[in-house]
């Protein structure tokens, strides 16, 4: 029996990438290694996203009235306290950060390393941000006792970018959430196709609305290649979806675009199953779990040539230049109109995510434990 600690506020409070990640890794540990310890550290749980933990997961917040004031103090500074007295064996930072102290302990650290957009992409961030994220971020790959990647082209960007040993850093992939292998049935569909209003045919994006996932891409395809088919784009919104209905209007194509925002995940795996393509032209990522979605759930993807997009869409997947319209048009009619290569990526796919399975990430995860202990 190991005990393992967690920063899990994201898995509390976080709807995007990473908060899906640490409730995933949390799911997958604590079911197929039941045998252990898991100890969720998080400043609080009001207003928290409803998930439920098995009883071997425990959760660990701010004991002190000062920290309970300032959880983000309790965050970087507090919870060693917690990892002391606990006595854990290991503790896992899941998006990007170790308390300060930990290299104090007797318990082993680890932490994932999602991407490092902000140092690649600095145009995209505000200064200040880009300086915290660049001192959080390697400090803590510097204290840590191994470094998680979630795909090789992390683990190539921590090398080259912030100069960390290769041998310090494991690729472990994620999955996704397992609601995304489940088949809907015809009556499902139809409910959620009314509840959305979803037309019968329709293209799909899902992820967040901006610059970076460069939907504008899709957009353009449509009206350029006079594709009839609507497309459907769903993501929590920022500023940019003001440059994208900007572009509709001057496109001329306001019948063919629907936004949704705020969609559950569980009407989320009929969306995609109704989705004639999956188009994910985003410029850069960590890993691209919605990718690994539409895999799941046997849609045609297309998404970019760079970035770590052919580790999670595999050999079958259509990958274009994020920059060419002409090439993504192409890519749409061809899929469209080809029922033999459209089946093909589909199977493919559909076995390709075998790679990306519970039990292996398990295996995978312990693995990197074990080799501390």
């Amino acid at each position: 029996m190991i005990k393992i600690g967690f920063d899990a506020k994201r898995a509390f409070y976080n709807n995007r990438g990473l908060g899906n990640y640490s409730r995933e890794l949390i799911r997958i540990l604590s079911n197929y290694e039941s045998e252990n310890e898991y100890y969720l550290f998080t400043p609080k749980t009001s207003d928290a996203i409803q998930t439920a933990y098995p009883s071997n997961c425990k959760i660990i917040q701010p004991k002190s009235e000062f920290f309970n004031r300032f959880p983000s103090l309790w965050r970087s500074f507090g919870q060693c306290r917690e990892i002391k007295s606990l006595n854990l064996d290991i503790f896992h930072g899941l998006s990007h950060e170790l308390p300060y102290g930990i290299e104090k302990t007797e318990t082993r650290s680890v932490v994932t390393m999602h991407d490092l957009i902000f140092y690649k992409f600095p145009e995209l961030y505000p200064w200040i941000d880009r300086q915290l994220y660049k001192r959080k971020y390697f400090r803590s790959c510097r204290v840590a006792d191994k470094i998680i990647a979630i795909s090789e082209q992390t683990k190539r960007d921590l090398i080259d970018l912030a100069g960390i040993d290769e041998h310090k850093i494991e690729v472990v992939y994620q999955g996704c959430n397992p609601v995304f292998q489940k088949k809907i049935t015809q009556d499902e569909w139809h409910l959620i196709r009314e509840k959305y209003h979803l037309p019968g045919q329709y293209l799909l994006n899902v992820g967040a609305i901006e610059k970076r996932k460069n939907q504008e891409l899709i957009i353009k395809a449509l009206a350029n290649g006079k594709i009839d088919i609507p497309l459907i784009i769903i993501g929590r919104p920022t500023e940019y979806l003001k440059v994208l209905k900007e572009l509709i209007s001057s496109l001329q194509i306001e019948s063919k675009v629907i936004f949704l925002t705020n969609v559950p995940t569980e009407d989320l795996p009929a969306i995609y199953q109704m989705a004639e393509i999956f188009i994910y032209p985003s410029l850069f990522e960590g890993f691209g779990i919605p990718i690994i979605e539409a895999l799941n759930s046997k849609i045609p993807v297309i998404t970019s040539k760079d970035s770590c997009f052919k580790e999670t869409g595999g050999p079958d997947t259509c990958y274009i230049n994020h920059t060419q319209v002409e090439e993504l048009i192409s890519a749409i009619n061809t899929i469209l109109s080809n029922s033999d290569k459209r089946q093909t990526m589909i199977e493919s796919g559909l076995i390709y995510t075998e790679k990306f399975s519970d039990n292996t990430i398990s295996d995978s995860l312990m693995n990197v434990y074990h080799k501390l202990l």
